[in-house]
């Protein structure tokens, strides 16, 4: 099977945690170095993980047991740390966004490309029982042909849980670019690709209280629009309309609804790996729930990373910096169509990813660096 792939991680905020819940003891990958702008926070994580040793960022780019670099920095660094890691020969893996602008995600897959190595980016939520079920079921033919979809997602903010929220409310943060990767993901892996927007936008305070933490009560500027809306019009047809909300309080609504010819699924949230895809079928008089049919079972942050390191050169990663670069262009556009009131056709285009087959937990958790 072959050694353990080496990755280093970049950023130890509150995501690494999950992070690290898969890759610390995976037998694919080992982390081998940790690195943070608070130098106690990298010890701490790396007397935490055997075999880990905490560095500089700079260190970690040139780290000789590196060989992807897992970059779980704020979205203002992605694209710097993300290009440094390939620059120094290394294979990333990006929380998402991918990056900020759509310039800096095109700059990170063609250096990328050029300098021969792999991007990766979240979310690979997308490839757990949730979504790649209602996938099944869509390839399937359960719902006939696809005409339409929905995604909704409506929160009061984040700062009533986070005790840092501040770069949630500025650029590269709000609702669309933190929590869309995970709906528009969602729908590509479900739909295909997007072919043009329309977008909406507003602003409903200025300030954020934060809400939780040593800062409690705190003020932040809201410096980004915090409701946005919008219409995806997909390269099938299918039209796909999104809602992304931190000024709202709570929803009834499915957080994804595809409706096609024969019938309606409702998708379980994304920002989940699984939860449950229940059938509307044409005649039903009521929904009934699919038993998981594809997908990582149990998945968990960082299958995504794994997923990467098995695919190696036979095929491209699922959660691939293609989808994450497609993804990151659909959310700005439909920012920049809201600023200027009209409908605006994407530049990229992204292959269907391929499909997860239905992979008990305990074969993923298990398996080595080849396979399906």
């Amino acid at each position: 099977m072959g050694d353990p792939h080496g990755v280093g991680i970049v950023g130890l905020g509150v995501i690494s945690r999950a992070y690290l819940t898969t890759l610390a003891n995976h037998p694919t990958v080992r982390v081998v170095a940790v690195a943070d702008l608070d130098a106690a926070r990298s010890a701490a994580v790396a007397a935490m993980t055997p075999g880990a040793e905490a560095v500089s960022v700079e260190r970690l780019l040139a780290h000789p047991g590196v060989q992807t670099v897992l970059n779980l920095t704020i979205p203002a660094a992605h694209a710097e740390i993300s290009l440094g890691a390939i620059d120094a020969g290394r294979n990333v893996f990006v929380e998402k966004p991918l990056a900020v602008t759509f310039p800096e995600g095109r700059s990170i897959i063609n250096r990328a490309a050029s300098a021969g190595v792999r991007v990766g980016c979240a979310p690979d939520t997308v490839l757990g029982t949730g979504t790649q079920t209602a996938r099944a079921a869509i390839d399937g033919g359960l719902i006939g042909r696809p005409l339409s979809a929905s995604a909704v997602m409506v929160t009061p903010g984040h700062e009533r849980w986070h005790p840092n929220p501040d770069f949630y409310y500025t650029p590269g943060g709000g609702p669309l670019l933190d929590m869309g990767p995970y709906y528009i993901s969602a729908l590509i892996h479900l739909l295909g690709p997007v072919r043009a927007v329309s977008g909406a936008v507003s602003r409903l305070r200025a300030e954020r209280v934060i809400g939780s933490g040593p800062r409690i009560g705190e003020r932040i500027p809201a410096e980004v629009d915090t409701h946005v809306t919008g219409v995806l019009e997909h390269a099938n047809g299918v039209l796909s309309t999104i809602t992304t909300s931190f000024d709202g309080v709570a929803t009834t609504a499915a957080p994804i609804e595809v409706h096609g010819e024969t019938g309606t699924l409702a998708v379980p949230d994304p920002n989940d790996f699984d939860g449950e895809v229940r059938l509307f079928a044409l005649g039903a008089t009521a929904w009934r729930v699919l038993e998981p049919r594809a997908g990582y079972a149990e998945g968990s942050r960082g299958i995504g990373l794994i997923d990467l390191v098995r695919a190696g050169d036979q095929r491209p990663p699922r959660a691939g910096g293609d989808v994450a670069l497609h993804v990151l262009e659909t959310m700005t556009t439909l920012l920049q169509s809201a600023a200027e009131g009209q409908r605006i056709e994407l530049t990229t285009a992204v292959a269907l990813p391929a499909p997860v087959p239905l992979t008990p937990v305990e074969d993923w958790k298990a398996i080595g660096q080849t396979g399906r």
